[in-house]
């Protein structure tokens, strides 16, 4: 039982059979008013539970005024509910108060909707009126889970040894991968600070000052397009350690996820995660970001198809290409499930899809079928392991396209949905290095990731190795991390290879190496999605159900109406100017406020 002083002696939801006949006050929201019999029934809750209150109209005539979500002081005497009118289902379910006085706090509007998990609700309204989607159940639940997740993780952190420091959230533009959010200074006039995408420089910056271990839960902001799990601004776990190799790292996060899955699941996690190459991730599995909770996993077939008389398997085998492919397992195959498929094949890049049908005899349906000796269909049924009733589909192509293609299949089929299961993952070994549309190279990670070898990033740039990991949960990414550039030489050499001359890395990041020139230990560390995490934790399918005031898909908060124009006084404080087609826009949304 929990005392509040104040308005209230009990907090609605701790209300129990220890408490009949004493003198209680509660506060809350009137969730549900019930008339039976000349009695008025009231669920009042507040963000510990619900209790039911007993008023009789003759000592109370105010009563029948109650409206859901009246905010109301109760003081009364708590007693046993009737026999058979327990409700076992309920902590407070076999008592009720008896109301000596009923107080009206604050009233209440008629709702834009109902404030329970029952009732369907547009997500646009939810957000314009995020205050009173946050009162309903599951909301409420999602923010206690978000909360016990960054107190388990400050608690296991602090038990660590690590210490907790803020950085700076107006800060230089530098690229990170995704475009910054820019912030004009008015004091010097045509500047900008960005904020952060991480706190990455200001950590390391950290690990030269001497602080060995240490976190933040950091706020951070990527203009980046919107997806289920992204927003223009989000909180994540951020940690560095001093004289940390790989395994320190991940030992650490391992025990961070630990006590979060603990505290939010109730479940103990095993330790350690389950370890495999990006290299291995990607040819299992078609991604790096691999969902283990289900097989279905990727299968070369380019050595049985390798004399193919089959135009696409030889042709993409002679062109330096490869066939792959995955058992499906026994689906409902008819002509049009089949060119469904394919259309979704040639969504994620490819030309075309193979499929094949194992019927009872073992022989294999196909329209391709004709094309291939029976040697061949029966290498690719026994490395597929087809059995009768099986749907075995296939990509020949370059290997990354054949690869993701079936990687995407793969879930489209195959991802368990209600699992509650949390299948970790880590992803270890990724390239240092990959290729851009235009044939120009740029950092996997960021570019302050350690190479595993230096001889093999001056010598072969393409192939090199990172001491890089990401950790994954069911199929998401929750983080990624890295074995730190600690010598100014090497960090000058990626530069040098990403093609950013001396010039301009002095210019943008010359306070940065000047730095690693005073004794810079050797450093990593790791960053992971705290709203990523919670959304798996709690069953949801994406991170707005757990943020308390997040942005739509198109970056508007519905609530606040952000973003919006501002007026021409504050733009010339600024020494910013908007274009003719802005200006326009921004007359016209005038115009139809004042129509």
């Amino acid at each position: 039982m929990v005392h509040r002083p104040g308005l209230r002696s009990h907090e609605a939801g701790s209300v129990t059979e220890a408490d009949v006949d004493a003198e209680v006050t509660v506060v809350g929201w009137v969730q549900r008013r019930r008339d039976h019999g000349g009695i008025a029934f009231l669920d009042v809750r507040d963000g510990s539970g619900v209790v039911q209150v007993v008023a009789d109209p003759d000592e109370h005539p105010g009563v029948g005024d109650l409206k859901m979500e009246y905010c109301i002081r109760v003081e009364g005497v708590v007693r046993l509910r009737p026999t058979g009118t327990e409700n076992p289902d309920l902590p407070t379910g076999m008592v009720e108060i008896g109301a000596g006085e009923i107080e009206v706090l604050a009233p209440a509007k008629t709702l834009p909707f109902m404030i329970d998990d029952r009732s369907e609700v547009d997500e646009l309204t939810r957000l314009r009126y995020r205050y009173l989607d946050l009162r309903r159940p599951k909301m409420a639940e999602n923010l206690r889970a978000r909360s016990k997740a960054t107190s388990a993780i400050r608690r296991t952190l602090d038990d660590l040894g690590f210490l907790e420091v803020e950085t700076p959230t107006l800060v230089n533009s530098t690229p990170e991968g995704a475009r910054d959010m820019l912030v004009p200074s008015r004091l010097r006039q045509g500047e900008f600070y960005a904020l952060p995408q991480s706190p990455q420089l200001f950590k390391q910056l950290l690990m030269v000052s001497g602080v060995e271990r240490y976190f933040q839960i950091a706020r951070c902001y990527r203009d980046e397009d919107f997806r289920a799990d992204r927003q223009l601004e989000f909180t994540q776990l951020d940690l560095e350690g001093a004289f940390w190799d790989r395994d320190d790292v991940l030992a650490t996060i391992e025990e961070v996820l630990m006590a979060v899955a603990r505290d939010i699941r109730g479940v103990d996690v095993e330790l350690p995660f389950k370890r495999i190459t990006w290299q291995e991730a990607m040819d299992r599995y078609g991604s790096d970001k691999p969902d283990i909770r289900f097989g279905m996993e990727i299968v070369d077939l380019s050595d049985a198809v390798a004399g193919s008389e089959f135009g696409v398997f030889a042709g993409a085998i002679e062109s330096g290409g490869t066939v792959r492919g995955i058992n499906a397992g026994s689906q409902d195959w008819p002509r049009s499930r089949a060119d469904n498929m394919t259309e979704r094949a040639k969504e994620l890049g490819a030309k075309g899809l193979v499929w094949m049908v194992v019927e009872d005899d073992g022989q294999l349906r196909s329209p391709v079928a004709k094309f291939l000796s029976a040697q061949e269909q029966s290498e690719i049924k026994g490395l597929l392991g087809g059995q009768p009733g099986d749907v075995l589909l296939i990509s020949a192509d370059t290997w990354k396209t054949a690869v993701t293609v079936l990687g995407g299949l793969r879930l489209d089929l195959g991802r368990p949905s209600g699992h509650d299961e949390l299948a970790f993952l880590w992803v270890v070994d990724f390239p240092l290095f990959e290729e851009e549309d235009d044939g120009s190279i740029t950092f996997s990670h960021h570019p302050f990731t350690s190479p595993a070898s230096l001889d093999e990033m001056r010598e072969n740039p393409e192939q090199a190795l990172s001491k890089a990991y990401d950790v994954v949960l069911n199929g998401v990414e929750l983080g990624s991390g890295s074995i730190r550039i600690h010598d100014p030489d090497v960090q000058r050499q990626v530069f040098e290879i990403l093609g950013i001359d001396a010039e301009t890395a002095n210019r943008r990041f010359g306070w940065f190496l000047e730095a690693l020139e005073y004794g810079t230990p050797p450093h990593g560390g790791f960053a992971f999605g705290i709203d990523r995490l919670v959304m798996i934790l709690q069953g949801e399918a994406s991170i707005r159900e757990v943020i308390p005031f997040p942005k739509t898909q198109t970056g508007l908060d519905p609530m606040t109406e952000a973003p919006t124009w501002v007026d021409d006084t504050q733009l010339r404080e600024l020494g910013i100017d908007l274009t003719a087609d802005s200006k326009l826009r921004r007359d016209g949304a005038d115009a139809g406020e004042e129509s």
